[in-house]
């Protein structure tokens, strides 16, 4: 579990893929790859209390390649605008 116990949701949604690789090396969380990986994070930070830290890390992955996670990452800030 090198480095996933203690980091925030955060931390382990900046990781790039090459870090995503390293870290999951040996451990059966590395089979839903890369992308599937912050699909599951970007939801978890949708439910989480929001943040200016949460809010910028879900900003920065909108432009990302997959349209999965990007897809993920829209909801996750839908999911941290306030309610009417």
């Amino acid at each position: 579990r090198h480095q996933l116990d203690s980091a925030s949701l955060v931390t382990l949604f900046q990781w790039t893929e090459q870090e995503f690789l390293n870290y999951t090396e040996g451990s059966a969380i590395r089979r839903i790859g890369y992308d599937c990986w912050l699909r599951n994070i970007a939801v978890a930070l949708g439910n989480a209390p929001g943040s200016d830290a949460v809010i910028r890390a879900l900003e920065d992955r909108l432009g990302h390649p997959s349209a999965m996670v990007r897809e993920h990452v829209a909801w996750a800030l839908r999911q941290k605008q306030p309610e009417p």
